[in-house]
C-alpha cells in the first residue's frame, strides 16, 4: 500500500490536468448508503425493489409510494463531507483537478468546495414542477407529506435521473470532454457496472488510468494502478503541492 501511495502521489504532483470519477464509495464514509454493498439499499426488503421504485415508471403510476422511499432512504441531508470531497476540492483550488465527475447526488463535492462537478445523475438539491418549472429546495421535499405539491398544482420532481430516464445531454458531454483530454483520471469508490456512466472511462486517452475501491472491478486489469481501500482514507494521505 505504501509503494501504492507514493506512485499516486508523484503521478498527483506530475499531471496538469487531472479528472476525477467517482461513484456511490465517495459518500459511504459520510454516512451515506451505498447501492450495491452488503449494507446497501439493495440488500434491504421493501414492498418492491429498490430497482423499480426508483423507475420512471413507478414514479409516475406510484408517487406517493415513491416519495415515501425517496425521503426515507435517498435524503441524507445531515452528511457532511468526507477526506476524499475535501482533499478533490483542494486540488481543484490548486489547479490540479479539471472536475469531478460523479454518480452521486448527494451534493457533497460542491458543500467540500469543488466548482466542476459534473453531476451524471442529478441531485437531491434540484427540485422542479413538473408543470411550470418552478424550483424548489430539497427541504420543501423532506418536509412535505405525501406527493409534494407547486403552487400551480403540479408535481414537484427531484433532478434525479431515474432508471428508464436519460441521462442529461449537456452533463454527460462536459464529463466526455473533461475524460477525454485528462492525463491522469482517477476513478474512486464506484463498482462501474452502472451504464452508460461506466462506459465513459473507455475515452479515456491519457497517461495513467488510477482505480481505487474497497472490491475489484470489472476494469481493474486495465488499470495502471489499482488500489484496494476506502477512498476517503487514501485520498486523505495525498499531498497538494
Amino acid at each position: 500500500m505504501e509503494q501504492q501511495l507514493e506512485t499516486l502521489q508523484r503521478w498527483i504532483d506530475q499531471s496538469r490536468n487531472m479528472v476525477f470519477f467517482g461513484g456511490a464509495g465517495v459518500s459511504t464514509e459520510s454516512g451515506v448508503p451505498d447501492f450495491r454493498s452488503v449494507d446497501g439499499l439493495y440488500s434491504q426488503s421493501y414492498d418492491y425493489p429498490p430497482e423499480e421504485i426508483l423507475s420512471r415508471t413507478f414514479f409516475d403510476r406510484r408517487p406517493e409510494e415513491f416519495f415515501r422511499f425517496y425521503r426515507d432512504k435517498m435524503l441524507c441531508l445531515e452528511a457532511k463531507p468526507n477526506p476524499a470531497h475535501k482533499k478533490l476540492a483542494q486540488l481543484e483550488e490548486a489547479g490540479k483537478l479539471r472536475s469531478v465527475v460523479t454518480q452521486n447526488i448527494d451534493g457533497l463535492h460542491q458543500l467540500a468546495g469543488s466548482r466542476r462537478v459534473w453531476e451524471l445523475h442529478g441531485s437531491v438539491h434540484r427540485n422542479h414542477c413538473m408543470r411550470c418549472g418552478k424550483s424548489y429546495p430539497v427541504e420543501f421535499i423532506r418536509d412535505s407529506r405525501g406527493i409534494p405539491t407547486c403552487s400551480c398544482g403540479g408535481v414537484v420532481k427531484p433532478d434525479v435521473v431515474l432508471y428508464e430516464e436519460s441521462l442529461d445531454s449537456r452533463v454527460l458531454q462536459g464529463a466526455l470532454t473533461d475524460i477525454q483530454s485528462a492525463d491522469l483520471l482517477i476513478i474512486g469508490g464506484t463498482s462501474l457496472v452502472v451504464y452508460p456512466a461506466a462506459s465513459l472511462i473507455q475515452y479515456f486517452q491519457g497517461e495513467h488510468l488510477v482505480l481505487i475501491n474497497k472490491s475489484p472491478t470489472p476494469y481493474d486489469r486495465r488499470a495502471d494502478l489499482a488500489i484496494a481501500g476506502p477512498i476517503g482514507e487514501i485520498l486523505g494521505q495525498i499531498q497538494v503541492r
